[in-house]
C-alpha cells in the first residue's frame, strides 16, 4: 500500500440458498484465504448471506433475523485480519425491507449502502420484496452488540493516512442505469467502486457486461470491482455465471471464468487513478453526504504480476498488429497531409541503414502512396562518413532500391575534414565535436537539397532519443516534419517487423538484417573486422528500460522509488537491481538537462499518450533542476 497499490478481490461462494449459517461460513474461510495471499479489501455478491434467489423467504422473519446474525458472524472470525470485507444482505430498516451492502472491518461494520434501482421487468420482480432506497438514504443500523453505523447512499469509505484510497459501493442494476451511484460516488472522490450483482447469465450477456464495466471505470477514472451471483443460486428460473470481473480505468485486470465460482485477484493502483483524475481538468468534483473509516495497516503490496517490459507494446499478436497497422496509417497521413498543404512533391530523408531512418522511409513511402505520388519524389540520401559500416550502407541502398525510391550517395568525409581544419579539429581526435561535425554536416546537405528539389526533410528521430536528448543539436535533431518523434525506440522494432512480415521475400530480408543491426550513431570508426564499434545501448543504456521509466514517469508521474520497485518486479530476470538503478540515475539526469533541444523540436504527429512535443503535451522550463528526484533515488 505504501505505493499506492491496493490489492483487491472479488469473489464468488459456494452458496445454498437461506442457509445463511452455511453461507457465513463460506464467507469467512474465503476471507481468510484472501487475507493470506495479501488481500486488502474483498468483495462477494448480492444478497450472498441468503442467496439472491430466495423468492418470497425474504418476507420472512427467521431468514432476515439469521442474515443479521450471519453479519455478527463474519465480523468475529475475521477481527483479527487486517482486511476489509464487503458482503450483501437484506435488511428490515424501519419496517422497509431493503437489499443492502455492509463494510465489516477488525470485527465491525463501518457503515454499507442500499440498493437504489430495482428491476422489475422480465426475469426481475424485485420490487414484490424490497424497497428503492433514494439517494439521500441515511439510517442507522446496528449489528449485534457493536456500536451502530450508517447505511448511507452516499457514502465514501476512507483511510486516514493514504490519502488517494477512497471506495464506494453500488450494488447489481445500479450499474446499469443511466444516473448510476457511482458517478457521484467517484465525484466524491471514490477511487474504486465495488459492485456486489446478481447478474443471470443468457447468451451474449457476459460481452454486455464486460464492455459497460470497462466503459464505466474508464468514464470515471476509477477501479471497477464487480463480484457476480454463482452456482449454488437457484436454477428454478435462472443460470448465474459467478462472472467476477476487476477492471481500471477501462482495463481489465482480472476476469473470472464462467461457471466456477472463483475468485479473482489484482492490484489496482489508486495514486495512479488520483493523477489521471488532476491530469484531466474536465473530471468534476463532488461533495459525499458521509463518510466513514477503515483501518489497514500500511505496508508494501506483494503484487500479482509486474507491469508489462514494453509498455508502449501490446502484448497480444493481435492486438499488436492491429495498433502497428494504426500507427503507421497515423503517420503517415500525417506526412501525407503536410506534403498536401505546401503542395510539394519531394521529400528528402537521411537513410543510414539504422532502424529509426528505416521506419521514417516506411512511412513515407505510405503517405506517397496514399497521395498516389511517384515514390521518385521519396529522395533517399545516404552520406558515408567516418563511422559507416558496410553492412549500414549496403542495407540503406538495397533498402531505397526495394521501394523504388531515387537512392543519391553523397560522401561527407572531405567536407567534415575541411571542416576541422577550419575550426581546428584535429581527426585524431575523437571528441564530441569530431561525432557532431558529421551530424551537422549531413544535416546540411539534406536541407540544401531539400532546398533545391523545393521539398522538405523528414526528421527520424524517434521519441526515446528525444527524451534523453540523444541527438546532436541543430543536427538530426533538426528537419521539418518529424514522423517518428511519437514513437519510442521499443516500438519502432515492432513496427518495422510489421513491415517486413507484410512485405516480399527480398525486402523482408533486409528489413530483418536492419533489425538485427545494433542501434549506434555510426560516427566513431569501426573497428578492425569493420563491425560497428559504437553502440548506443552500452553508453546511455537499455532502450527498453529507458522506454519503461519514461512511460511511467510521464503517463502516470510516478516518482522514482515506485518506478523502480515496479522495474525490480518486470526485469527481474534480465538485469541486476544495481544496473536498473544506475541507469534510471542517467535517465533523469538526461531527461532534465536536455530539455532545450525538445523545445524547439519540429512539428510531428502526436501517436500516443506520451509525447514530448513542446507545443501541447509536455511542457517544462529548459532550466528546471532534478534534485529532488535524484535525491530520492539516492534514497534507494
Amino acid at each position: 500500500m505504501t505505493d499506492g497499490f491496493i490489492k483487491v478481490a472479488s469473489a464468488t461462494c459456494d452458496i445454498k440458498v437461506a442457509d445463511t449459517k452455511h453461507n457465513a461460513d463460506a464467507i469467512v474461510e474465503k476471507i481468510k484465504e484472501a487475507a493470506d495471499r495479501g488481500v486488502n479489501i474483498i468483495c462477494f455478491p448480492e444478497l450472498c448471506i441468503t442467496g439472491y434467489t430466495c423468492g418470497d423467504l425474504f418476507l420472512q422473519d427467521t431468514l432476515l433475523r439469521g442474515a443479521k446474525e450471519a453479519v455478527e458472524h463474519i465480523a468475529y472470525e475475521i477481527k483479527h485480519l487486517d482486511i476489509v470485507a464487503i458482503v450483501g444482505l437484506p435488511c428490515v430498516i424501519n419496517q422497509k425491507l431493503y437489499n443492502i451492502a455492509v463494510v465489516i472491518n477488525h470485527g465491525e461494520v463501518r457503515g454499507g449502502t442500499a440498493k437504489q434501482n430495482l428491476p422489475n421487468y422480465n426475469e426481475f420482480y424485485e420490487m414484490r420484496h424490497f424497497t428503492a432506497a433514494d439517494c439521500d438514504f441515511k439510517e442507522e443500523v446496528s449489528f449485534g452488540k457493536g456500536k451502530s453505523s450508517y447505511i448511507c447512499c452516499n457514502q465514501i469509505f476512507s483511510i486516514e493516512d493514504m490519502p488517494n484510497l477512497k471506495f464506494g459501493i453500488e450494488i447489481c442494476e445500479d450499474l446499469w442505469v443511466a444516473d448510476s451511484p457511482s458517478i457521484r460516488l467517484a465525484e466524491s472522490g471514490a477511487v474504486i467502486i465495488f459492485n456486489l450483482s446478481a447478474s443471470d447469465e443468457v447468451i451474449g450477456k457476459s460481452e454486455y457486461r464486460r464492455n459497460l464495466i470497462k466503459a464505466k471505470s474508464g468514464s470515471l477514472c476509477c477501479g471497477y470491482v464487480y463480484a457476480d451471483a454463482g452456482i449454488g443460486e437457484s436454477t428454478q428460473d435462472m443460470v448465474f455465471a459467478g462472472h467476477n470481473i476487476i477492471v481500471e480505468n477501462g482495463s481489465v485486470l482480472a476476469e473470472a471464468e464462467l461457471f466456477e465460482n472463483d475468485m479473482i485477484i489484482a492490484d489496482i493502483d489508486v495514486d495512479k487513478l488520483a493523477h489521471e483524475r488532476r491530469r484531466m481538468n474536465t473530471f468534476k468534483s463532488g461533495t459525499c453526504v458521509e463518510e466513514a473509516n477503515f483501518v489497514l495497516t500500511k505496508k508494501n503490496t506483494v503484487l500479482e504480476h509486474g507491469p508489462a517490459k514494453l509498455p508502449f507494446v501490446p502484448i497480444e499478436q493481435s492486438n499488436l498488429n492491429n495498433r502497428c497497422k494504426e500507427i503507421l496509417t497515423m503517420q503517415s497521413v500525417g506526412l501525407a497531409t503536410r506534403i498536401k498543404h505546401i503542395g510539394c512533391k519531394n521529400v528528402v530523408i537521411g537513410l543510414s541503414g539504422g532502424l529509426d531512418s528505416t521506419l521514417a522511409l516506411i512511412v513515407a513511402i505510405h503517405a506517397f502512396d496514399r497521395l498516389g505520388v511517384n515514390r521518385k519524389g521519396i529522395h533517399a540520401i545516404t552520406m558515408p562518413a567516418f563511422g559507416t559500416t558496410d553492412r549500414t550502407y549496403n542495407n540503406a541502398c538495397l533498402l531505397a532500391k526495394l521501394y523504388g525510391t531515387t537512392l543519391e550517395e553523397i560522401d561527407i568525409k572531405e567536407s567534415v575534414k575541411v571542416h576541422f581544419v577550419d575550426i581546428g579539429q584535429t581527426e585524431e581526435k575523437k571528441d564530441v565535436t569530431y561525432e557532431n561535425a558529421q551530424a551537422r554536416e549531413r544535416t546540411q546537405v539534406l536541407m540544401d537539397r531539400a532546398n533545391m528539389l523545393n521539398g522538405i526533410v523528414v526528421g527520424t528521430g524517434d521519441l526515446s532519443e528525444l527524451a534523453l536528448g540523444w541527438a546532436t543539436y541543430n543536427g538530426d535533431h533538426m528537419s521539418m516534419y518529424a514522423v517518428n518523434a511519437s514513437i519510442p525506440k521499443t516500438l519502432v522494432r515492432w513496427l518495422v517487423d510489421f513491415e517486413a512480415r507484410n512485405s516480399e521475400i527480398e525486402l523482408r530480408t533486409t528489413l530483418y538484417d536492419i533489425l538485427d543491426t545494433p542501434v549506434s550513431p555510426e560516427l566513431l570508426p569501426p573497428n578492425k573486422d569493420g563491425v560497428i564499434e559504437q553502440k548506443t545501448e552500452d553508453l546511455v543504456g537499455p532502450y527498453e528500460l529507458h522506454d519503461y521509466f519514461l512511460y511511467y514517469m510521464l503517463r502516470f508521474g510516478f516518482p522514482p522509488s515506485k518506478i523502480y520497485r515496479l522495474a525490480l518486479l518486470s526485469f527481474n530476470l534480465d538485469y541486476e537491481k544495481e544496473e536498473i538503478l544506475k541507469w534510471m540515475k542517467i535517465f533523469y539526469k538526461r531527461f532534465f538537462t536536455q530539455q532545450f533541444k525538445r523545445s524547439c523540436m519540429p512539428d510531428a504527429p502526436k501517436v500516443g499518450t506520451v509525447t514530448l512535443s513542446p507545443r501541447g503535451d509536455f511542457r517544462m522550463p529548459s532550466d528546471a533542476s532534478y534534485s529532488i528526484w535524484m535525491k530520492e533515488l539516492e534514497e534507494i
